[in-house]
């Protein structure tokens, strides 16, 4: 297992870069600690791959430097970095049995026979594989194939970090939420340092111990789920964290007070920026947004019901702002009005939190 730091690292896939739009990867200083279960978390084209070829080898970074424990791996070879990779397709040898398959990694590291059986053994009764290695690898499904590859990046003891490049992909709806659960199991019982790319906000939250979140070739916020939930440090994070996501409404101040379309709002922001300052929004959450007498007047453009909630879309002048209320509870027929929670809504300048 290893630390993993990466130090002033960026990466362009042009010769001779110039500007920062030039760069797929951005300057990214970041330690992830040995051990822990860590998600790289962004839509397509955001870096992740990129970040993850560049940790495991199969890419040497434009600038900067990669470190295992504290030694620089930058330009050293996949083959000596020790880890293993699992890819989004399914990587496995038809033609073997699940056992072979298994034991590949093994036999081709000259492990003795005794020792392949009983890591091949393990390992197939924490992915459900035992009544299957003497099946051939071609008469199993997707998931199967899957958990093949799952398999052969985790019979090997000694590598320093298992990554995943969203393995889930593949796989029917209905058997994701099995693998994903599996993948939390195995962490807790092996405690290797793993990193998991995807797309899917459940994939990374359900996963990881820690989150770390890429927006256009930057890490924006690296953090717990609670903390990427509770306290976004980035519009992105709020807005691609939650269904829906964060409510991210334009602000005005004036006074050192905080305005939204004219209406006084307390906000969770110990220091105000100056009056004037340009790019200001506010950001609060569905959850957070409550019918209130007090508050000011919105009209309701819809409703949808998912049973344990309703989103309720409003519409305030120009500006949609979307709330959960719960199952049950009332939605006014006339002259409805909302109001924000202070302690959950957050000022942002230039996309970033205030404060």
């Amino acid at each position: 297992m290893a630390k993993i730091t990466l130090q002033n690292l960026k990466h362009s896939y042009l010769s001779d870069p110039v500007g920062t739009d030039d760069y797929a990867l951005k300057q990214i200083d970041a330690i992830w600690e040995d051990g822990s279960a860590y998600a790289l978390l962004g839509p397509s084209g955001c870096g992740k791959t990129t970040l993850l070829n560049i940790i495991s080898g199969l890419l040497t970074p434009s600038e900067g430097q990669v470190l295992f424990d504290d030694q620089d791996v930058t330009h050293t070879p996949t083959t000596e970095r020790q880890i293993a990779q699992i890819f989004q397709f399914p990587v496995v040898y038809d033609t073997m049995s699940v056992f072979d398959n298994l034991a590949f990694p093994l036999r081709n590291r000259g492990v003795a026979e005794d020792i392949v059986k009983a890591r091949v053994k393990e390992v197939a009764n924490m992915l459900d594989l035992e009544n299957s290695l003497k099946q051939r690898a071609a008469g199993l499904t997707a998931d199967g194939k899957q958990k093949i590859s799952l398999g052969r990046g985790l019979v090997r003891e000694d590598v320093n970090v298992i990554m995943f490049d969203e393995p889930l992909t593949v796989i029917d709806p209905h058997l994701k939420w099995q693998l994903r659960s599996k993948l939390k199991e195995l962490h807790q019982k092996i405690a290797r340092t793993m990193i998991y790319v995807t797309h899917d906000q459940t994939e990374a939250l359900t996963f990881a111990d820690h989150v770390v979140v890429m927006y256009d070739g930057k890490v924006v916020q690296v953090g717990t789920p609670v903390d990427l939930f509770e306290r976004p440090a980035h519009t992105f994070v709020g807005h691609f964290i939650g269904s829906p996501g964060m409510n991210i409404l334009p602000c005005e101040l004036s006074e050192g007070a905080s305005y939204f379309a004219g209406n006084r709002l307390l906000i969770n922001c110990s220091k105000l920026p100056e009056n004037g300052s340009k790019n200001l929004e506010l950001g609060v959450r569905p959850e957070f947004v409550e019918f209130d007498e007090d508050g000011f007047p919105v009209e309701i453009v819809k409703v949808d019901d998912l049973g344990r909630h309703q989103i309720v879309v409003a519409r305030h002048e120009n500006n949609i702002i979307k709330m959960i209320v719960g199952e049950g509870e009332p939605i006014p027929s006339e002259n409805p009005r909302i109001s924000f929670s202070p302690e959950h809504t957050r000022l942002y300048k230039n996309s970033w939190v205030v404060d």
